[in-house]
C-alpha cells in the first residue's frame, strides 16, 4: 500500500511539473510573464498641464498639490485613457506628469520652479519644485518622454500683454509692440524679439541635452504649440475679449491689440514651433517633433465659441478658475460668466494634442 501511494504521488507531482513546462512554452500560457510597462513621463508648461480644462490633479484640497494647475482633460491624461483601452505594442503604460503652468524651458531642466496657480494657494504662496526631469525621476528605464515648453520663455504671456497695452487706441494697421520688440527698446522688456528667439534655441538645444543624459535610452517627443490666431487677423474682433482684448480690474478700460500686432504675435508663435521643430531635428537622437499648429488652423482664439480650440483673454474654464487674473503688472478681469483663460487651449485644443501625441508615442514604440 505504501509503495502504490508514493507511485501515484509521484506521478501527480510529474503531471504538474509537465503542466508548467507547457503552460510556460506556449504564448499566452498561464506562466507567460506580463509585458513590462512602457515608462512615459510628461514635461511641459501650462498648454501641457492643462491648468482650467477637467478638474484639478490632484483634486482640490489634496495635500499633493503644488501649484502646477494639471487637470484631468490636459492631453497627457486623455492619451493615457486611450492607452489603457489599446495598449502600445500590447505592453501597458505608466504615466508619470509633472507639467506645471508657467514653467520655463529652463525649469524642465535645470532649474526649480516657484508655481503660480492661483487656484487656492497656500497661504505664503506655494513652495518651489525641483526641474521636471528631477521629479518624474527620468533615468535609463524611462521609455518615453514628451514635452511642451517654451512659450514661458519668451515670454509669450508677456509679450500678449504687452500688445493689449501698446495697442490700446492705436489704428487697425499699428504695430507698435512689434516696433518695440524689434528694436528692443520697450522699457519693460529691453531684450529683442530676435535675442529672445536666439536665447531660446540655445536654451532648448540645453534641455534636449540634459534630457538625453537622464533618460539615455527613451524616445523623445517634443509638442509644438498650436494656432493662436487666425492668417488674417482683421477678423479679430478687437473689442471682444474671448479674443485678443482685456478689461482692467480696477479701471474702466478695454485694452485692445491692433490687427497688425495680432498677425505678428501669429508670426511669433510661428518662429517658436520653429525653434522646437529645428533644435529636435539638430540634436540628432531621432527625438520625434509634434505639429500641432497646422491641424489647428481654423480654431484659433478668434473662432467662435462652438469652433475655437484656443480660448481668448477670457473664456471658458471650469468653476474653480478665476476671473480676475494678474499678469506682470497687469490686473485683469472677465465678466459675463468667462474667466480668465488668457489664450490657452481648451477641451477641444487639448483632444486635438492628444490625438497626435498618441499617434507619436505609438509610432515611436513600434
Amino acid at each position: 500500500m505504501f509503495h502504490l501511494k508514493t507511485s501515484f504521488a509521484r506521478r501527480v507531482a510529474l503531471g504538474a511539473l509537465t503542466a508548467l513546462a507547457l503552460a510556460a512554452a506556449v504564448p499566452g500560457g498561464a506562466a507567460t510573464a506580463a509585458p513590462e510597462p512602457v515608462q512615459w513621463a510628461a514635461l511641459g508648461d501650462s498648454y501641457t498641464a492643462g491648468v482650467f480644462v477637467g478638474s484639478p490633479s490632484p483634486e482640490l484640497g489634496s495635500t499633493e498639490r503644488d501649484g502646477c494647475d494639471r487637470t484631468t482633460g490636459a492631453y497627457p491624461n486623455l492619451v493615457e485613457r486611450r492607452f489603457t483601452v489599446e495598449p502600445p505594442a500590447g505592453r501597458p503604460v505608466k504615466l508619470t506628469d509633472f507639467s506645471c503652468g508657467a514653467a520655463t524651458i529652463a525649469e524642465i531642466a535645470t532649474a526649480r520652479q516657484t508655481p503660480i496657480s492661483p487656484v487656492q494657494p497656500p497661504e505664503g504662496g506655494w513652495p518651489s519644485v525641483d526641474a521636471q526631469i528631477e521629479r518624474a525621476g527620468l533615468s535609463a528605464s524611462t521609455d518615453v518622454v514628451t514635452i511642451g515648453v517654451g512659450g514661458n520663455s519668451l515670454p509669450f504671456g508677456k509679450i500678449v500683454t504687452s500688445c493689449l497695452i501698446l495697442g490700446t487706441g492705436q489704428e487697425d494697421d499699428a504695430t507698435p509692440c512689434r516696433d518695440a520688440y524689434e528694436r528692443g527698446d520697450f522699457i519693460l522688456d529691453p531684450e529683442s524679439i530676435q535675442d529672445k528667439f536666439q536665447r531660446v534655441f540655445r536654451e532648448y538645444v540645453e534641455m534636449l541635452e540634459a534630457v538625453h543624459d537622464k533618460a539615455p535610452n527613451a524616445k523623445v517627443i517634443t509638442v509644438g504649440y498650436p494656432t493662436i490666431v487666425p492668417a488674417d487677423a482683421t477678423t479679430c474682433d478687437r473689442q471682444d475679449t474671448t479674443e485678443l482684448a482685456a478689461d482692467l480690474k480696477d479701471a474702466e478700460a478695454r485694452l485692445s491689440a491692433t490687427h497688425g500686432d495680432i498677425a505678428w504675435l501669429g508670426q511669433v508663435n510661428t518662429e517658436l514651433n520653429s525653434i522646437i521643430e529645428d533644435v529636435t531635428d539638430l540634436v540628432d537622437y531621432g527625438y520625434t517633433y509634434v505639429d500641432v499648429a497646422a491641424s489647428s488652423v481654423g480654431h484659433d482664439a478668434c473662432q467662435p465659441r462652438a469652433t475655437k480650440w484656443v480660448e481668448g483673454v477670457c473664456g471658458q474654464a471650469g468653476p474653480y478658475w478665476p476671473t480676475d487674473i494678474t499678469v506682470g503688472l497687469v490686473a485683469l478681469k472677465c465678466s459675463n460668466g468667462n474667466r480668465s483663460t488668457l489664450v490657452h487651449p481648451n477641451a477641444a485644443g487639448h483632444a486635438n494634442t492628444a490625438a497626435l501625441v498618441e499617434a507619436a508615442v505609438r509610432k515611436a514604440l513600434t
